[in-house]
C-alpha cells in the first residue's frame, strides 16, 4: 500500500461524509449496527460537539492521499486525584486496509501531544478484552491500569 505521508489533523465540518463510514465501522466492531445502531441524533450531537470550540470533546482523523484512514475521539475532564485534567481517548478506529501501517499509533501519539498541550496529567482508554490485535499496540504505548470497568445503563 504505497501512500503519501500520513497527516493527523482535527476534523472540519467538510469531513462528515468521509468520517461517518469510519464511525459506522467502529460502532459495528462493538456491535452497534443494524437494529442496535446509534440513533442519528446521537451521531449528529457528537459531530456538532467535535466542531464546537467550547466543548471538551475533540476528533482527529488520519488522512493520506485525500482519504481518511482512521479516527480518534477524545475528551478532557476533571479528576479527584489530580489538579490537571485527564484526557480520555474514547474511540480509535482505522480502516482494515490501513491496519498495521502505523495509523493507530500515530492517532494515539497525536492525542498524547494534544493532552500535553492542554496540560492534562494523563491519557487513558479502555478496550474490549477480545480486542487482542489492538492490545498488542496498546501494550507498547501505555501500561494496563489493572482496573475493571463496571457500568449500568440508565
Amino acid at each position: 500500500m504505497s501512500r503519501s505521508p500520513l497527516v493527523i489533523r482535527e476534523v472540519t465540518e467538510h469531513d462528515f461524509l468521509a468520517w461517518k463510514p469510519l464511525w459506522d465501522g467502529y460502532n459495528a466492531f462493538y456491535g452497534r449496527s443494524g437494529a442496535t445502531a446509534l440513533p442519528d441524533e446521537v451521531i449528529l450531537s457528537a459531530w456538532s460537539r467535535f466542531l464546537d470550540p467550547a466543548e471538551p470533546m475533540h476528533a482527529l482523523v488520519a488522512e493520506s492521499d485525500g482519504q481518511l484512514l482512521g479516527l480518534t475521539h477524545y475528551l478532557f475532564h476533571r479528576s479527584t486525584i489530580s489538579i490537571a485534567n485527564s484526557c480520555y481517548l474514547q474511540d480509535l478506529f482505522t480502516v482494515a486496509q490501513a491496519r498495521g501501517l502505523g495509523v493507530g499509533r500515530a492517532l494515539i501519539e497525536a492525542v498524547y501531544a494534544k493532552a500535553r498541550q492542554a496540560g492534562a496529567s494523563r491519557v487513558y482508554w479502555q478496550t474490549h478484552e477480545t480486542n487482542t490485535t489492538a492490545m498488542k499496540l496498546y501494550d507498547h504505548l501505555a501500561e494496563k491500569s489493572g482496573f475493571i470497568v463496571y457500568r449500568k445503563p440508565l
